[in-house]
Order: C-alpha cells, then structure tokens, then sequence
C-alpha cells in the first residue's frame, strides 16, 4: 500500500506540473505583451508633457489629467456595476493615486519645464529596477540572483547612455525626476499586488475615483483665464495624457504585471526611454543620438536575460 500510494502521489504531482507549466509560460507571455502595449502607450507621456506644460500650469495639467480620467473612471466603474473596495483594500489605492496618479505626474511636469523631455526621459531606465526592488518589499516576489545583475545592467546602460550625452551638470529638475521613478515604482508594484484582488482596470479606476476630491477641485482653481489662448498641440498633450497615459495604459500595464509577474514585466520599461526619445525627435525636434539603436540592443538582451531568470 505505501508504495502504491507513493507511485500515486508522484504520478499526480508529475501530472499538475505537466498541466500547469503551459498555462503559467502562457499566462508569462500574455504578460510580456500586456506590459510591452502599456509601456509604449507610457513612452509618449513626457513627449506630450513637455507639449503641455508649455502652454499650462504644472498644477492645472496634473490635476486636470488625474480629473478626466477620473471621471471616466466612475462612469465605467458605475456601468459595469463594480462593487466597491473593501476597506482594507482603500489605503493600498491611496497608495497607488499617490504614486501615480498625482506624485509622478506633478513631478515630472515640474521637472519638464526647466529640462527638455529628451533629457527626462532617460531617469525612466531608473524605473524598471526601482520597480522590481518595490515587488520584492511590497509583493513578496523573490527574484533569482541572476535577474537583478541584469537588471541593474540593463538600467546602468541607460544611465551610461543619459551620462554620455548629457549637456549639463546634476540639478534640481533631476532630483524631481528621481523623486517621481520612486513613487512611481512604488505605484507599480502597490497596483499589481492589489489587482490580484480586485482586478486590473478596476485598480486604477478606483485610485482616480478616489483621487477626485483633491484633483477636480485642483483643476478648477488653476483653471486657465482664456483657454482660447492656449495653443492646440498643448491641448492635444494634455488630451494624450489624460486619455492614454493616465487611464488607458494602465489597463494594459497593470494586467500584464499581474499575468507575468511585477519583476519580470517591468524589465520591457528599460524600452521606455529610447521609444520616448524617438517620439521627441518627431514630434518636439529634439536631437537623439545614432549611437542609441547600439544601446537599445544591449538592453534588449538585458529585459530578456532578466526575464529567463525572473
């Protein structure tokens, strides 16, 4: 009997992991692509920042944001009759508007307007390792030994890359970027960890939904004197902002943190920056190395050195 029922065990155990080792590598790769649509969808935000912040006040566009979006938010939440968070799950959220609802679009806009988005944007190659050190502390995920050698590879080449071609010395817009990947990352993990309770899109609508009596109010007090004066790519920044940076990309992203994995997934943000400076030199002229299609293949081997051993 005690062999029959160890061959039974082993038999069993043998056939969930045949069972489930495809649906986890599915549900990885799912991850990999939710995260990599949500991150390209980010990787216009300081482009269309650096849009908005020329024609209004960085108050007015990371309140005006964060109220659109939140607006949206209860509409969708009130149409699909999602039931409200329970108390224990309030403080996570507050957690996430904090990060990155209100802090990382207010500092990034105080930061823009002093600094080209060009040079911004290379602080997000900060991100993808602040973001899994806050997965290790928040969520609980324990990423071989491996992973965080690639990651902090994969992040010091951007930073090298940012070094190399910067045109001035370390300033006060740098300390406000830093600020912002901080309470960024620590949104990006409070999110995914919350998801997996309450679900993806819900998490961010619910952060906006709670977000909206400090940022509606906000946005009417900074409310410009004549909006007839602001000019139309300002208003077309802050429109992408508010609809794609602020509501739509976290459907994306916070699903594919979820289905793959916080460390894992937030390694495709060390792409970020060099979408984002394509997208500057496009669309707001500013001058990008060639020197970057070398670097973007070094951090392609990094995000998936990272990933194998996440």
């Amino acid at each position: 009997m005690g062999v029959r029922n160890t061959v039974f065990q082993a038999t069993k155990k043998m056939t969930i992991q045949l069972t489930t080792a495809p649906r986890a590598d599915h549900h990885r790769l799912a991850g990999m692509i939710h995260g990599a649509i949500g991150m390209a969808i980010f990787a216009g935000s300081l482009p269309a920042t650096r849009v908005a912040v020329m024609g209004l006040d960085a108050i007015f566009l990371t309140a005006g944001r964060a109220a659109g979006a939140g607006i949206l938010a209860a509409l969708l939440l009130a149409a699909t009759r999602q039931k409200l968070p329970a108390r224990s799950d309030l403080l996570p959220l507050l957690v996430v508007a904090g990060g990155v609802v209100l802090g990382f679009p207010l500092l990034t806009a105080l930061a823009l307007k002093s600094v080209p988005s060009a040079h911004a944007i290379v602080f997000v190659g900060l991100l993808p390792l602040v973001t899994a050190l806050f997965a290790v502390l928040r969520a609980a995920e324990k990423p071989r030994a491996p992973f965080w050698l690639w990651a902090m590879a994969g992040s010091a080449s951007v930073c090298i890359y940012a070094l190399w071609h910067s045109t001035g010395g370390f300033a006060a817009p740098d300390l406000l970027m830093l600020a912002a990947i901080v309470v960024c990352g620590l949104g990006y993990a409070e999110g995914s960890r919350l998801s997996k309770r309450i679900g993806s899109w819900q998490t961010i609508c619910w952060a906006l939904v709670l977000s909206l009596p400090i940022s509606l109010p906000a946005t009417l007090a900074t409310l410009p004197g004549d909006l007839k004066t602001v000019a139309q790519p300002v208003w077309l920044g802050f429109g992408y902002v508010t609809l794609f940076s602020m509501f739509i990309g976290f459907f994306f992203w916070y699903r594919g943190l979820l289905l793959g994995g916080i460390a894992r997934v937030s390694q495709i943000q060390l792409f970020q920056p060099f979408l984002g400076l394509a997208l500057a030199a496009v669309v707001l002229g500013e001058t990008v190395s060639p020197d970057i299609a070398v670097v973007a293949l070094v951090i392609g081997v990094c995000v998936w050195q990272a990933r194998k051993h996440a």
